[in-house]
C-alpha cells in the first residue's frame, strides 16, 4: 500500500514540477515586462530629437542577461503587447499605444525582442565566474547594436533623414549613456550570478 503510493507520488512529481517550473517562468516573463515599464518612464526629453534619453535599454539588456534568450525575448514580446493594447508601459514623452509603436522611436521598440535575446544568448557561452562581467559587457554592447540600427534606421525612414542626420538624432547623443547602462547591467548580472552561487 506505502509503495503503491510512493509510486504514485513519484510519477505524479514530474508534472507538479514542470507546473512549477512554467509557472515560475511566466512570473518572470511578466515581472520582467514591468521592470522595462518602469524603466520607460524615467525618461528625459531632448529639445533636438523625437527620441528621449530613457533607462529602457537598460533594462532590456538586464533582462535578457537574466533571464535568458528565450524567456527575456518573450518578455519583450509581451511588453510590445501590452503597449499596443494602450496599457501605460511606454515613455510618457510619446502618444503611447500603437501610435507609439509606428511614431519615430518605433525601431527602438521593435528591437528589444532581439536586443534581451542577444544578451541573454552571449552572457551564457561562459560558465567562468572571472570572465563573467567581461562576457556581460560584450553581450550589452552587441546587443545595443540593433537598438541602435534600427533605432536610426525607422527614425531616417520616418521623417525622410538622410544617413548622417539620422546618426545625429538617434545614435551619436545617445552613444556614451549607452555605455554607462551596459556596463551597470553588467555589473548587476554579475552581482545576481553570484548570490545564485552563494
Amino acid at each position: 500500500m506505502q509503495s503503491a503510493f510512493t509510486a504514485t507520488a513519484t510519477a505524479q512529481h514530474p508534472a507538479s514540477s514542470l507546473t512549477y517550473s512554467v509557472a515560475r517562468k511566466a512570473g518572470l516573463v511578466l515581472a520582467a515586462s514591468a521592470f522595462v515599464a518602469v524603466c520607460a518612464h524615467i525618461s528625459l526629453p531632448l529639445p533636438f530629437t523625437a527620441v528621449p534619453l530613457t533607462l529602457q535599454t537598460f533594462a532590456v539588456i538586464l533582462v535578457g542577461m537574466a533571464l535568458g534568450p528565450v524567456a527575456g525575448f518573450c518578455s519583450m514580446l509581451l511588453y510590445l503587447a501590452e503597449g499596443a493594447a494602450g496599457m501605460p508601459v511606454f515613455s510618457p514623452h510619446g502618444p503611447g499605444g500603437l501610435a507609439q509603436l509606428l511614431g519615430p522611436t518605433a525601431g527602438y521598440l521593435f528591437s528589444y525582442p532581439l536586443a534581451a535575446a542577444i544578451a541573454g544568448a552571449v552572457v551564457r557561452t561562459t560558465s567562468n565566474p572571472r570572465a563573467r562581467f567581461s562576457i556581460a559587457i560584450l553581450a550589452g554592447a552587441l546587443a545595443s547594436i540593433p537598438v541602435f540600427a534600427l533605432g536610426a534606421a525607422w527614425l531616417a525612414f520616418f521623417l525622410h533623414l538622410d544617413t548622417a542626420s539620422a546618426m545625429h538624432l538617434s545614435v551619436t547623443p545617445f552613444l556614451f549613456g549607452e555605455a554607462a547602462k551596459v556596463t551597470a547591467a553588467a555589473g548587476i548580472y554579475q552581482s545576481i550570478q553570484r548570490l545564485r552561487r552563494a
